[in-house]
């Protein structure tokens, strides 16, 4: 499936090495997917990518939202619950999984918010936008949380380039 997904995206950009480093890019834009854990093994195993350039590009898509993120968030789910219920509910539901994730943060909220993103796990409600809601939702400043946050997307980026590489193995 991520082939075909990767092959569509290709028919509208193109194939080349600059192409290919856009779809990296706005794959690592993407909440849930676009993490270090899934986007640096498609740029580099699927897109045959340098790894420096991907890892680069990696970190810089997924941190471009968290300033966003952290200032804007409250706002869009407030106008979510005034057009509808149904969206409401959606705001509610990302609220509350922040909410359930922020009781371990609430004291010390730069290491939290780093250990948070810097565990790479390919699973949604993990990672820089994750940790980008948990700050809004707790007022975390933007000068703590982002730096946390960043500093987490270094770190899973490098966790997942030794796994990528194979210098990293969890079964042995």
């Amino acid at each position: 499936m991520a082939e075909s997904i990767l092959e569509f995206l290709q028919g509208i950009f193109g194939d080349t090495n600059s192409a290919r480093l856009l779809i990296v890019f706005l794959i690592s834009l993407l909440p849930g997917v676009g993490g270090p854990a899934t986007t640096i093994p498609i740029g580099v195993v699927l897109l045959e990518l340098p790894i420096l350039a991907v890892t680069l590009i990696c970190m810089l898509g997924n941190i471009v939202p968290v300033p966003f993120i952290i200032f804007f968030i409250r706002k869009i789910f407030d106008i979510m619950r005034k057009l509808s219920k149904r969206l409401g509910a959606i705001a509610d539901k990302f609220e509350e999984k922040a909410k359930s994730r922020a009781s371990r943060l609430e004291k010390g909220a730069f290491v939290g918010l780093f250990v948070f993103v810097a565990i790479p796990l390919p699973l949604p409600g993990m990672g820089a936008w994750t940790g980008a809601l948990i700050a809004a939702i707790l007022n975390v400043r933007l000068r703590v949380a982002f730096p946390a946050i960043a500093l987490g997307v270094l770190a899973a980026s490098l966790i997942t380039i030794g796994v990528t590489l194979g210098l990293i193995t969890f079964l042995s």
